[in-house]
């Protein structure tokens, strides 16, 4: 669907499910879902963007910005890259003597695979032992959409590029996709168990807002 506002088109999802209220969601990449009742009305998703409109053109503008000024990394021992949340030189994190580009490219996508394997390894302990709950089996992936996944079956995975994030970042998503194995659907019940373990959870999800565009190799 689309609204003209302020003079510029905002483009939109919606998506019906069993809730009792209207929420708008905005992804890294710009892609806006309208979460409604199955019975609501067209005029009422209309209005309930309209109310978000500032918000929506604002976020649009960040992101714009940011997709602007990414530049592509430079795979020398002095380019810059993140890992947990802090950043360090290529050759502070992978050996960089004489190797090919193509070469040091994939050696650092192997030490991420790596490092976030053994993240999630140790920290999701913590919350399988809070939630009292244990996904079925745990993958790290590459994934362009998505920093984690939860499946009807219980499996979890996550993305291997998270492990440029902070630590209470990565905590987050754990706890997101675990509390996918009690509620598959994003209604009240889940967002209450989220924030029953991580309070601030909102504030992680803005991190991965303004800054999972620099996560990327």
């Amino acid at each position: 669907m689309k609204i003209k506002i302020d003079n510029n088109i905002i483009e939109y999802n919606v998506q019906y499910g069993h809730r009792t209220k209207i929420t708008i969601h905005m992804d890294t990449v710009g892609l806006i879902t309208v979460k409604v009742p199955n019975d609501a009305s067209e005029e009422s998703i209309i209005r309930a963007v309209q109310q978000q409109g500032k918000w929506i053109l604002e976020k649009s503008r960040h992101i714009a910005l940011v997709q602007e000024s990414h530049k592509p990394k430079e795979y020398q021992d002095k380019g810059k890259f993140l890992h947990l949340g802090k950043e360090y030189s290529l050759d502070e994190l992978i050996e960089t003597n004489e190797l090919e580009e193509e070469e040091l490219q994939k050696n650092l996508k192997k030490f991420y695979f790596t490092s976030c394997k053994k993240v999630i390894a140790d920290r999701i302990k913590i919350y399988q032992t809070q939630l009292g709950i244990k996904p079925k089996t745990i993958e790290i992936v590459e994934s362009r959409t998505k920093w984690g996944s939860c499946s009807a079956d219980k499996k979890i995975t996550f993305n291997y590029l998270l492990a440029m994030a902070p630590i209470e970042v990565i905590d987050y998503v754990i706890i997101h996709e675990l509390c996918h194995l009690l509620h598959m659907n994003h209604d009240r019940s889940f967002w209450r168990r989220v924030g029953g373990i991580m309070p601030d959870y909102k504030e992680k999800e803005e991190f991965l807002t303004e800054h999972g565009h620099a996560m990327t190799l």
